[in-house]
């Protein structure tokens, strides 16, 4: 059967089918676009620039280290841990030059974190933040790495700004901790250890691997996903046309896209690859938490920016808001969660933009589906983007009518391989498609509503409720910022809701918010429970942890 019988409702640019990439690898891409934009600015942090051509040039010195004075091969995995920073790309690109695989590793990751991701990916060299060295230190006598390449956050920034920052960090504001990795060398002294050999970059194939992706860990064990360069490269080529019609004017060369969301995770990694490829300049936020410094960032002008629900909710929140220099913004993106109506709807009160929402998943590179612009349809995920097709299945992978929920499965070139060296005969159904774990609706039109992640499902005397919708209520709530819902043990309905909030306005009581509740939800789903907090746990990159609430919970 055809799997996208709706084409005829989509507008051109989300139809046609994507050819072949036509690199080789991720390396070749960014080569390439060193090669037309050499004399712009390709990256941004902390007010100091790095133009394609210095980028280029930079990541081949780093590369004839790893190959040259390290002994690193094609294949072999490298960690990288940092946040946004200068250092972060151009280690990356250095790596896929020299043809190894990337496993991206979150800074904030506790020692027992690494050592799990590390061992797992069979890591034999890391990229390591200064600030974080003090962790792998006590991991590193139970992984295989090898080779540490220490890195500070000025190291990049040159002359007196390098001294001064590094200072600064680590004297001032103390935020290095002692750590003795005795064979550890220095960022600078591996480039220009490297900058002494020459170097070719080392050629990959297609279905090589490039990443391994961990998965964000909200459901449990992180497990590194398979990223191939062409599964990257087709992600690429099916966004670009999607993110030109969705935005305010075209993308020129040289205009700053902002990416505060960190580089580790796929939607900021896939997205840089997007922005480089069009001769943007990636402007890296190396603390988006400190809103008030972001918004001083946000006073010059941007064209682009990425971001997540509760990003730009704090944002809209901020009391500096009105200091963001709107003047030439084009276009924003939204991924990684729901967004949330209430927030899709201030944003473009505020700034005349809407946010585009884009869903996928870290095993899908991570774009699947995203809202046509001037067609947004809140509430669900948009269509499928181009070459990818969506399927509801039930367990025994039939395909369900539409209108009738089903676990969301995907076929398309940006879908991964598979889970590094783990049993994937239950990750796919036959035929390739890919079992997401969300649970969702296809309507006739192509257009798909999420219900939520399967094992997120609450289930009220027989009832299935579903955390998305009544957090998407209880959002709309004036006195509400946050809010969270888990199920929780309850005798008499096997499971209750309870509801985790943050109050935007403290005279909120629970009374008042279980009356509005009671206005606008169905008995079974309305919150047994609410509990006020401060704040809600998150990952890094801003998605709601619905599995620490859940831990919080009594047995």
């Amino acid at each position: 059967m055809n799997a996208r019988p709706w084409l005829q409702h989509y507008p051109a640019y989300m139809t046609p089918e994507i050819q072949e990439p036509s690199f080789n690898s991720l390396a070749e891409l960014c080569e390439d676009a060193c090669s037309r934009f050499a004399s712009l600015p390709a990256l941004e942090n902390m007010d100091k620039q790095i133009t394609f051509g210095e980028l280029n040039e930079l990541s081949t010195r780093f590369a004839s280290f790893l190959v040259n004075d390290c002994g690193l091969k094609p294949g072999d995995r490298i960690a990288i841990q940092m946040p946004n920073i200068l250092q972060f790309p151009l280690a990356m690109l250095g790596a896929l030059k020299a043809g190894l695989i990337l496993v991206n590793t979150n800074p904030l990751y506790t020692a027992r974190e690494m050592q799990h991701q590390f061992k797992d990916s069979g890591a034999i060299a890391i990229v390591i933040l200064a600030n974080f060295a003090h962790n792998l230190e006590k991991v590193i006598g139970e992984t295989s790495i090898k080779t540490v390449i220490v890195t500070e956050v000025g190291d990049l920034m040159g002359g007196f700004k390098k001294l001064l920052v590094n200072f600064v960090i680590k004297k001032v504001k103390k935020m290095v901790p002692a750590y003795n990795l005795p064979n550890a060398i220095s960022f600078s002294d591996a480039l220009a250890r490297g900058g002494k050999k020459p170097f070719k970059t080392v050629p990959r194939k297609k279905e090589d691997t490039a990443f391994l992706q961990y998965t964000g860990g909200t459901t449990g064990l992180s497990k590194g996903a398979e990223l191939t360069h062409r599964n990257v490269l087709s992600n690429v080529l099916q966004v670009m046309p999607v993110l030109k019609n969705t935005i305010k004017g075209p993308l020129n060369q040289g205009d700053v896209a902002v990416i505060p969301l960190p580089m580790y995770h796929i939607y900021a990694l896939t997205a840089t690859f997007v922005y480089m490829n069009a001769g943007l300049t990636c402007l890296l936020i190396t603390n988006p938490r400190d809103f008030a410094g972001f918004i001083k960032i946000l006073k010059k002008p941007f064209h682009v920016m990425i971001g997540v629900n509760t990003l730009y909710n704090a944002l809209l929140n901020h009391p500096n808001f009105k200091d963001i220099n709107f003047s030439a913004l084009k276009g924003c993106n939204a991924g990684g969660m729901a967004l949330q109506e209430i927030v899709f709807k201030r944003w473009l009160e505020r700034t005349g933009i809407p946010i585009g929402e884009g869903y996928g998943l870290s095993e899908t590179s991570p774009v699947l589906t995203f809202q046509m612009p001037g067609k947004e349809r809140m509430g669900s995920i948009g269509v499928p983007i181009p070459s990818t097709e969506i399927q509801m299945m039930d367990d025994n992978g039939n395909v369900m009518p539409y209108g009738e929920a089903g676990e969301l499965c995907a076929r398309g070139p940006q879908v991964f391989k598979g889970y590094w060296q783990k049993d994937n005969s239950s990750v796919f159904h036959p035929g390739g498609w890919f079992k997401t774990g969300d649970v969702a609706v296809l309507e006739e039109d192509g257009y798909i509503r999420i219900v939520d992640r399967k094992k997120d499902m609450i289930l009220v005397s027989g009832f299935n409720v579903y955390p998305n919708e009544v957090e998407g209520v209880i959002a709309t709530h004036p006195k509400v910022l946050e809010v969270a819902a888990i199920g929780i043990p309850d005798p008499q309905c096997g499971e209750a809701v309870k509801v985790c909030v943050v109050k935007k306005d403290e005279s909120l009581t629970e009374d008042e918010l279980k009356e509005f509740c009671k206005e606008n939800l169905t008995g079974y789903k309305r919150p047994k429970f609410i509990e006020f907090k401060k704040e809600l746990p998150k990952t890094n990159v801003g998605k709601i942890l619905r599995r620490a609430l859940r831990e919080e919970v009594p047995a």
